[in-house]
């Protein structure tokens, strides 16, 4: 793996989380890891596809678990190409491709298991007011799109913001003198 991480600033820079939040939380993606492994090991025995016992065959790119777990949180806090990550950690742009397939849903059940993964979505008012009941501040982070209009005059004025268009009308109709 070609990713050294010097310091903590590094660090953060790098993943997002600091050192010591790396390390409380490899503990929980390492058992969360195990737990798939078993369960696949099992559902190969039970199918009778099963050739090798747990741990053997090639050890790959990501050898640790330190390794997998620094994998995941390097390409969601860059977000960089599968060509740039593969080669970020030697290997195929396939091969990071498959990891980060294979990976996230493990950082997910890791997040919720340590009840650090945010909510998204809320059924209804009183759930969304619950949670934020214990909050100091709330920022929200939304995008505006744009819809077509309905037809009928009644529902258009009703859905009417009182905005402008996104672009001025003379920027339409401008004729270069």
């Amino acid at each position: 793996m070609s990713l050294n991480i010097r310091d903590d600033r590094q660090m953060r820079a790098l993943t997002g989380l600091s050192q010591a939040k790396f390390v409380k939380i490899l503990p929980v993606f390492a058992e969360v890891y195990q737990e798939e492994q078993q369960q696949a090991y099992e559902q190969g025995l039970a199918a009778g596809t099963r050739q090798r016992k747990p741990g053997g065959g090639q050890k790959g790119k990501l050898p640790t678990i330190e390794d997998k777990l620094l994998f995941i949180l390097y390409y969601y806090k860059v977000y960089p190409t599968f060509d740039v990550l593969g080669s970020q950690f030697e290997m195929a742009r396939s091969k990071a491709n498959e990891q980060v397939h294979k990976l996230s849903p493990l950082l997910h059940k890791t997040l919720v298991r340590l009840e650090v993964m945010p909510a998204r979505e809320f059924d209804s008012v009183a759930t969304l007011q619950q949670v934020c009941q214990e909050l100091d501040q709330l920022i929200l982070d939304v995008t505006e799109r744009p819809h077509r209009r309905p037809a009928d005059n009644g529902q258009q004025r009703d859905m009417y913001s009182g905005k402008k268009r996104p672009y001025p009308e003379e920027y339409h109709h401008r004729q270069l003198k």
